[in-house]
C-alpha cells in the first residue's frame, strides 16, 4: 500500500508540476499579447511621420515642375485675354460730384483693342437729373467681335449750398434798458428744401440772438442780431391845434393842449414844460416853447407861434416846395373817415380835414387828438343858403365852427369855401359875393385855402383814376395842395398808394396850419 501511495504521490507531483508549467506558459503568453495590444509610443509615431514628410516627400520631383507650368500657363492666359478684350478708360473723375442745379457735362471715355481706337463705338446710357439730389449711374459699353466690355461712372448730385436767413428789422437793435427784446421776425429759405423758417433754432444770449438752421443735406447757417440796451431816442411832443395860430385883438389865447410820448418811458405829458405867454389885444408874434426830457436825458423841444393881428395877411406864410398837403372835404363819414385815419396813422402822415356838421362827433375828436388839422368847410353845403348873403355865409360858418370848438375846445381859423373861392355857382344867388367874402374872412382873422391838384373823386373818379389824377400832377416846384373827399370810397381805397408814391419819389407830407402859405384860385364872382 505504501508503494501504491508513493506512486500516487509521485504521479500527483508530476501533474502538479505540469499544471504549474502550463500556468506559467499562459501567463507568459498573456504578457506577450498585452505587449502586442499596447503598440508603439504615440509621440514616437508623430515624430516618425514628420520625419517622413520633411525628409522623404513622395513624388517631390513630379510636383514642382507641374505647379511651375500651371503658373506660367495662367499668366499667358491672363495676358492673352487682356490683349484680346477691348478696354474702356473713363475721362474725368469717377465718382463725379456736382452741385444741385449744376449742369451735367458728359466727360466721355476712350476705348482700344489691340491698338485699334474704338472710342467712336462707345455707347453711353444713363440720365443725371440735377434737379434732384441723389446717386446716378452712367454706363459705357463697347463691342468688338465676340468681346463686349462695360464700364460705369457714378455721378453724385449733392447740395452744398447753405440756406439763407433774412432778419426783419435791423441786425443791430437798440432797446430800452428796462425791457426785453421782442422778436421782429425772420425767414429761412433753402434753394433745395424751400421754406425752413419753422426749423430755425433761436438762441437768446444776454446781448445777442443767434438764428441757426440746417437743411436736409446738413448745410448750416447762423445769423446774429446784436441787442443794445440803450435809449437814444428822444421823446415826441404833439401839439393839439395849429402850430401857428392867429388871434384877433379881442381874443384871449387858450392853450389847445399837447401830448408827450417816449419809446421807453411812455406818456411824459406831465413832464412837459411850457414857457412863453401871449398878451391879449397887443399885436405881435408870440412864441410858446414846449420842452420835455426822458429818463436817459434825451430832450425834445417844439414851438408854437401865436400871431395877434386884426387881419390875416394873404401874402404871409411859408411856401414849401415838394410838400404834399392831403386835404379832405365834406366829412367826417362813419363809413370811410375811420379807415382813412387808420391809414394815415400807419403811414405816419398828417393831413387836413375841412369838416361839416355831418358825421359823428367822435371822428372829429379823433382827427384832432391824432394831430391832424381840423379846418372849417360848411355846416350845410347848401349853395343857395351859404351864398345868398354875407350874413348867411358867416352864420353857416359859425355853426360848424361852434361844433368844432364844442368837441375839441379850440377855435379853428382855417377855412375852405364850398366850391372854392373861384366858384361861379354863387352868381346864381348873389353877384360879386365871393369878392366880398374873401376880404371879409381875412379881416376876421381867417385864412382860406383852395387847391392846385384835384383828385376828381367828387366827379365820380374810381380808385385808379383818383390815384392817377393826384400822382400825375405832383411837382417838386410847388406846394402840392390836393383836394379829396373823405366821404368817397375811391379816395379811401387810393390814399395808401398815393402816400407810397409820394414817399418813394422824395415828397414829404404836412398838414395845413396858420403859417402855411395860402394856395388861392382866381376869384370869378
Amino acid at each position: 500500500m505504501k508503494e501504491v501511495k508513493g506512486k500516487n504521490n509521485q504521479k500527483s507531483n508530476v501533474n502538479k508540476k505540469k499544471n504549474q508549467s502550463t500556468i506559467a506558459k499562459r501567463i507568459a503568453s498573456t504578457k506577450i499579447e498585452e505587449k502586442k495590444v499596447e503598440g508603439p509610443n504615440l509621440k514616437e509615431l508623430e515624430m516618425d511621420i514628420k520625419e517622413d514628410i520633411l525628409h522623404k516627400p513622395p513624388h517631390r520631383k513630379f510636383y514642382l515642375p507641374f505647379y511651375f507650368c500651371l503658373f506660367i500657363l495662367l499668366i499667358v492666359l491672363f495676358i492673352g485675354m487682356h490683349l484680346c478684350v477691348p478696354s474702356i478708360t473713363l475721362n474725368g473723375d469717377n465718382p463725379l460730384e456736382i452741385s444741385y442745379h449744376q449742369s451735367y457735362v458728359e466727360s466721355g471715355a476712350k476705348a482700344k483693342w489691340l491698338g485699334k481706337d474704338l472710342t467712336d463705338h462707345i455707347k453711353i446710357s444713363g440720365v443725371v437729373d440735377t434737379s434732384k439730389i441723389g446717386t446716378y449711374t452712367i454706363s459705357y459699353s463697347v463691342k468688338e467681335g465676340i468681346f463686349e466690355v462695360h464700364q460705369e461712372r457714378i455721378v453724385l448730385v449733392v447740395d452744398k449750398k447753405a440756406p439763407s436767413i433774412v432778419l426783419e428789422g435791423d441786425a443791430d437793435v437798440n432797446i430800452c434798458p428796462n425791457s426785453e427784446f421782442k422778436e421782429i421776425g425772420y425767414q429761412a429759405i433753402d434753394e433745395y428744401d424751400g421754406d425752413l423758417t419753422d426749423k430755425v433754432v433761436v438762441q437768446k444770449k444776454e446781448d445777442s440772438i443767434i438764428y441757426s438752421v440746417k437743411d436736409a443735406s446738413g448745410n448750416r447757417i447762423s445769423v446774429t442780431r446784436n441787442i443794445h440796451k440803450v435809449d437814444t431816442t428822444s421823446p415826441t411832443i404833439t401839439l393839439k391845434g395849429n402850430q401857428t395860430t392867429y388871434l384877433g385883438l379881442d381874443e384871449a389865447y387858450q392853450e389847445p393842449g399837447y401830448t408827450a410820448d417816449d419809446n421807453c418811458n411812455g406818456d411824459l405829458t406831465d413832464r412837459v414844460k411850457v414857457t412863453g405867454s401871449v398878451t391879449k389885444g397887443k399885436e405881435g408874434t408870440y412864441t410858446l416853447v414846449y420842452e420835455v426830457a426822458d429818463d436817459a436825458n434825451n430832450k425834445t423841444k417844439v414851438e408854437r407861434k401865436v400871431i395877434v393881428s386884426q387881419r390875416t395877411d394873404p401874402s404871409s406864410g411859408v411856401v414849401k416846395k415838394g410838400v404834399i398837403y392831403l386835404t379832405f372835404d365834406d366829412g367826417p363819414s362813419s363809413v370811410t373817415t375811420g379807415d382813412i385815419l387808420n391809414i394815415l396813422k400807419e403811414e405816419g402822415v398828417k393831413a387836413t380835414f375841412f369838416v361839416t356838421n355831418s358825421g359823428p362827433d367822435y371822428l372829429i375828436k379823433r382827427i384832432f387828438d391824432e394831430g391832424h388839422t381840423i379846418a372849417l368847410h360848411t355846416a350845410t353845403h347848401n349853395y343857395a343858403t351859404v351864398y345868398s348873403s354875407v350874413e348867411n355865409y358867416f352864420n353857416d360858418l359859425n355853426t360848424v365852427s361852434n361844433r368844432v370848438k364844442r368837441i375839441t375846445g379850440q377855435t379853428s381859423k382855417i377855412i375852405r369855401f364850398p366850391g372854392g373861392s373861384s366858384n361861379t355857382i354863387s352868381r346864381n344867388y348873389s353877384v360879386g359875393i365871393m369878392s366880398t367874402l374873401v376880404n371879409e374872412v381875412l379881416s376876421r382873422g381867417y385864412r382860406y385855402y383852395d387847391w392846385n391838384i384835384d383828385s376828381q373823386d367828387a366827379a365820380g373818379a374810381n380808385r385808379d383814376q383818383v390815384y392817377r389824377n393826384v400822382t400825375s400832377a405832383l411837382s417838386k416846384n410847388k406846394a402840392n395842395m390836393v383836394l379829396m373827399h373823405d366821404i368817397k370810397t375811391a379816395t379811401r381805397d387810393a390814399i395808401r398808394d398815393i402816400i407810397h408814391y409820394g414817399k418813394e419819389n422824395g415828397y414829404t407830407f404836412e398838414r395845413i396850419d396858420m403859417d402855411t402859405y395860402m394856395v388861392r384860385q382866381r376869384i370869378n364872382n
